[in-house]
């Protein structure tokens, strides 16, 4: 069984919106039998912390095209995208990059 994971998670460029306004989320993932993933991540932030409108935030199983996200300050691209297996300690950043008029 792998152990709980304590993350942190930032949101900006008004991503925040979608999370009351609250940018800085310390947040820890229950142990599970396997270990957590970015695809996982995403589902749970989307069952527990995204209050409304999370057409906004994800797309199917990732996030909308227009939110960069980084994983320890490295473009997700680079670490694997949904693949990613989270560590404990890990700073996860979303920006959204589109800016409504």
């Amino acid at each position: 069984m792998a152990a709980p994971i304590a993350l942190h998670l930032e949101f900006g460029g008004g991503a925040e919106l979608l999370f009351d306004g609250v940018k800085n989320h310390h947040v820890t993932l229950p142990s599970q039998s396997e270990p957590w993933d970015m695809r996982q991540l995403l589902a749970w932030i989307r069952g527990n912390m995204l209050k409304e409108r999370p057409e906004l935030f994800v797309q199917g199983e990732s996030v909308r095209p227009g939110i960069l996200v980084l994983i320890n300050d490295a473009d997700w691209e680079l670490m694997g995208e949904l693949e990613y297996q989270l560590q404990d300690q890990d700073n996860i950043i979303f920006i959204s990059t589109l800016h409504g008029g």
